[in-house]
């Protein structure tokens, strides 16, 4: 033992970093483990998760949900109004949101101002006072745009006449939407509502939505996987920087719109307002990975996440084996950069339907491929590439079909398993614009956060209890 203590120190250090750094100042060499107890040491939660670790049946089920992801084949096959495509937006007033399920009186300002906006569109109120008060009376059925196979960025919102992209999984026939995007400035995704905002969501309705439901036609669909695919060695993740992708859509969709017969100026307009837009193609991208997402869906036992959205209050996630029950947690900060004027007392918490990006192992996971998306949200390409690494400890495997050129064309990280989540302790990434917390004032910046581990504990919780009662029934 003397003759220890006489030697040049090597630990490691596992746990509180106090005492790593204590062993430094005295002059040992340590190396530091961060390292906490799963379940953020909850106990019985830690039994859950134990539990479910390396059990038949959730093993079973993950492999049947990620294949049913990985052999998914989305492709934008028409442009249909909210109310064509959803039965149920036919049925009294209707709006879809972002995120898990929110009251209208607990919605964060963006939101509460594009609903206002939405009711304005469809001529159910004469101004804007009078939208909030059939808003704040429940005379608006708000319901999350999950809950009817839909995303929306931000504030996420649809309403019965708004146009749909329509994306179809053809490996089952099933079918994904998400609205337009309307570019940037004052928007109804950010809450504003003004008569801007409005002329331009009647536009897109009345000669855009025409447009490309023309071209699309006249393309016999368009397939999004190969798109994508082409965008992230070009440079983009398809969450927060659309630039190459919109581009390939352009490149596609312009010769169709060309021999559809259209009045020229149609043409020029529409072309000019998704030229000028790079985050055009996002709510593509969004639409393709939901579509991939709710292909794994609904497989009893599966710890696969199918869904992680906010609403600018609270984070929600879905698991493939626990079907349409929501896991909630307050959404973590967002840390990035600020356009000047700003900082983090103006920020909404985090935002969006847009997180199915990461779900389905783009944007945040791909962080690799994009490393000029620092610029944007802010650190180094190293931690861009750190990022995309550190998501392979979380996933049930990689995409071949999203490959990253700076990892050597690994495979991106995708099916996120909870049970990993919980017992590594290390957190989805994703990469978000950042909204300003009052209505209409817009994007004000963007940056890096995480999914709440709450979400994920709880989740643990419910699916171990599905499988104790089925083994139970057993017996």
């Amino acid at each position: 033992m003397n003759t220890l203590f006489d030697e040049p120190l090597k630990v490691v250090n596992c746990g509180l970093g106090n005492f790593a750094e204590n062993l430094q100042l005295a002059g040992g060499d340590v190396v530091n483990l961060t390292w906490q107890p799963p379940a953020m040491g909850d106990v019985e939660a830690g039994l859950a998760l134990a539990s479910l670790l390396r059990h038949p049946r959730v093993e079973q089920a993950n492999q049947r949900a990620f294949e049913a992801y990985l052999a998914a084949q989305p492709v934008l096959v028409d442009v249909r109004s909210a109310a064509e495509a959803i039965p149920a937006m036919t049925q009294g007033r209707r709006i879809l949101h972002s995120g898990p399920p929110i009251a209208w009186a607990d919605m964060c300002g963006p939101v509460q101002g594009a609903i206002v906006g939405a009711i304005l569109f469809e001529g159910w109120a004469a101004n804007a006072a009078e939208a909030e008060r059939l808003a704040r009376d429940g005379a608006i059925e708000l319901e999350p745009c999950h809950h009817y196979r839909c995303v929306g960025p931000m504030a996420g919102i649809i309403s019965p006449s708004m146009p749909l992209f329509v994306v179809e999984n053809k490996t089952n026939g099933e079918y994904a939407y998400s609205n337009f995007n309307e570019g940037l400035g004052k928007v109804l995704r950010f809450g504003a509502n003004n008569e801007e905002v409005l002329q331009r969501l009647h536009w897109m309705k009345a000669e855009l939505a025409g447009a490309l439901k023309a071209a699309i036609r006249a393309l016999g669909g368009l397939e999004l996987k190969p798109l994508m695919a082409q965008a992230l060695h070009m440079g983009d993740e398809i969450h927060n920087r659309n630039a190459a992708a919109t581009g390939l859509f352009l490149k596609r969709i312009i010769p169709a719109l060309l021999g559809c017969g259209l009045p020229l100026e149609q043409i020029q307009r529409a072309v000019a307002f998704m030229a000028g837009n790079d985050h055009f193609f996002l709510n593509l991208s969004m639409t393709a990975c939901k579509s991939m997402l709710d292909a794994a869906a609904y497989v009893p036992f599966s710890s696969m996440v199918t869904v992680m959205a906010r609403n600018g209050v609270n984070f929600g996630i879905r698991l493939s084996g626990t079907g349409d029950r929501w896991f909630q947690a307050r959404a973590n900060p967002v840390e990035g950069l600020f356009f000047p004027g700003y900082g983090v007392d103006d920020a909404a918490a985090d935002l969006g339907d847009s997180a199915i990006t990461e779900t389905a192992g783009v944007g945040g996971f791909a962080m690799a491929s994009s490393p000029a998306i620092v610029k944007f949200v802010g650190g180094t390409p190293a931690d861009a590439i750190g990022h995309s690494r550190r998501m392979q400890s979380i996933t049930l495997g990689g995409n071949p079909a999203f490959t990253l050129p700076s990892l050597n064309f690994a495979p991106t990280a995708a099916g996120i398993d909870a049970r990993k989540v919980v017992d590594r302790g290390i957190l989805p990434v994703i990469n978000t614009g950042i909204a300003h917390k009052q209505a209409g004032v817009g994007q004000i910046g963007a940056g890096i956060t995480t999914a709440p581990m709450p979400c994920f504990i709880e989740a643990i919780r419910a699916l171990a209890d599905q499988v104790d009662q089925c083994s139970g029934n057993e017996s």
